[in-house]
């Protein structure tokens, strides 16, 4: 066991150190502070005191939607929130309707839920004023982390080494007995790790060349009030654009198109204008017609997303996490970001607990792993849906069952849509935002009713597959992942 985990098992420790004060490293404080005595949020931006987009998230002019999962999380990390973010101005997605459009039709659904819809600069701002009313948490802004303290042999992070961004430039140090990287994308990690001598697995890289381009509007209330959200998701085989209509605060509409494989969304407004009129349903583009535009088209682009392997580390320092971004990250289309970081602060939140009642050495390792349990869904989902499109490749960890899932999710998609199952319809959703175990559409009585039901084409590709697997149905279905390590909601059409 080491020195480090001694405090935690006996009640709180001195010191948590948290790199990185987006969603992640918020809720990741509230959790710490229930552990340690002093929780510190370390952050190169200049935090805004009120809801404004910062520096170090590029991302955040792009459309941000809650999953119920992450919602549930957060609403036990910070009770009440969505309706801070109601009486911030967020609209209310009660009684107004959901249009998903997919290549094989479309649906509409009313929302019977008050969630609030917003951007991801007012979320952060609610965030952020409830973790500074957290008595033992202190938030650092404008400070550059430069690398990592460490005992004499190497095998102990005791903290960080600071730069301030300000003209002093002044270096610091700031000792720990926990430092959690949850700087997102940007993370030096690795570096740093190497730099101590450690040697780091390559991750697992799903090359995507993915981009954005979110354009804003203001809204008149009779639109406002009628939608919720309008989802036009492109097929893959054709290389169409998926276009995603919502409304946040202060009467703004945002419209995003997406792509991968290099085909880059337009950034000036009448190319951007032209390819929403092109989507494969024309709703977007009939209610864009009434819309005043605010801003340009502003453009996000991804070349690569990436997974790491820090638990199969023969050696690992104590004292020291990863998670969020820094660890694993998500094409932000299926909205799984901050649902995932939930996730995470979430299981550390168990391990924490456990770790105090019941200690274990190895204490880190056991997290890092368990954390890929709870990444392992959401990476192979994420990779199903992406590796549909041309120009994207995946190098890595061998990924089970791609292409069956690939091929099978569209045929159940495809049977949901046209027959207008509802029941399908939400166990599909609710699999894809992680509410649902993947298993749940995957077992062999979901799987022999689709095919039951599937044109002849699709009977034969299936019955080809499985030739030349050299394997039968069942067979097949129990050699894929079964993510038994990730905790879900158990499915009901009601749930």
């Amino acid at each position: 066991m080491s020195e480090t985990n001694v405090a935690v098992n006996q009640g709180k420790s001195e010191r948590a150190i948290i790199i990185g004060g987006g969603i992640g490293g918020l809720l990741a404080a509230k959790v710490l502070s229930e552990y340690y005595n002093e929780v510190l949020i370390v952050d190169k931006d200049d935090l805004p005191e009120k809801p404004e987009n910062r520096a170090g998230t590029p991302q955040d002019n792009q459309p941000h939607r809650l999953t119920p999962r992450g919602g549930m999380i957060m609403n036990r990390l910070f009770p009440g929130f969505n309706d801070e973010l109601l009486a911030q101005g967020a609209p209310s997605s009660l009684n107004k309707t959901a249009h998903l459009s997919n290549p094989y039709g479309s649906h509409a659904m009313p929302n019977s839920e008050n969630e609030a819809t917003f951007s991801r600069a007012l979320l952060e701002w609610v965030f952020r004023e409830r973790v500074k009313g957290i008595a033992n948490v202190q938030v650092l802004p404008k400070q550059d982390v430069i690398g990592l303290l460490t005992n004499t042999e190497r095998t102990i992070i005791t903290g960080i080494s600071i730069r301030d961004r300000g003209q002093s430039r002044q270096q610091k140090t700031l000792t720990a007995d926990l430092v959690l990287d949850s700087s997102g994308r940007s993370s030096k990690l690795v570096t740093w790790l190497q730099e101590l001598g450690y040697t780091v697995p390559k991750p697992d890289i799903l090359k995507v060349s993915l981009g954005y381009s979110t354009r804003h509007y203001q809204i008149p209330p009779h639109i406002a009030d009628k939608w919720d959200v309008i989802r036009v998701d492109g097929n893959p085989n054709k290389k169409e654009f998926t276009g995603v209509f919502s409304i946040v605060e202060n009467n703004r509409a945002e419209v995003l198109l997406w792509n991968a494989g290099g085909n880059y969304p337009a950034t000036k407004a009448q190319e951007f204008e032209q390819t929403v009129a092109q989507l494969a349903d024309p709703l977007i583009a009939e209610v864009v017609k009434e819309l005043e535009p605010l801003t340009s088209p502003r453009s996000y682009r991804i070349t690569e997303l990436f997974r790491h392997h820090f638990e199969s580390m023969e050696r690992w320092p104590s004292g020291l996490l990863v998670m969020g971004d820094a660890l694993c990250n998500f094409d932000p289309i299926y909205g799984l970001g901050m649902t995932m970081a939930a996730i995470q602060v979430d299981m550390l939140d168990n391990c924490l607990s456990e770790q105090r009642t019941n200690p274990k050495a190895s204490f880190e390792q056991n997290i890092l792993q368990r954390l890929q349990d709870v990444i392992e869904p959401a990476w192979w989902l994420n990779c199903v849906s992406d590796l549909q499109w041309s120009g994207v490749e995946y190098e890595g960890q061998p990924m089970v069952g791609i292409d069956f899932a690939q091929k099978y999710f569209n045929v159940y998609l495809q049977q949901a849509t046209v027959k207008r199952d509802f029941e399908q319809i939400l166990l599909y959703w609710g699999v894809n935002s992680l509410l649902f175990s993947p298993a749940l559409m995957m077992n062999q009585q979901m799987v022999s009713s689709i095919l039951a039901d599937a044109s002849t084409a699709d009977k034969q590709w299936f019955t080809d597959f499985l030739q030349k697997e050299g394997q039968s149905l069942e067979t097949y279905l129990a050699s894929l992942p079964s993510f038994s390590e990730a905790s879900f909601v158990s499915f009901s059409p009601e749930s």
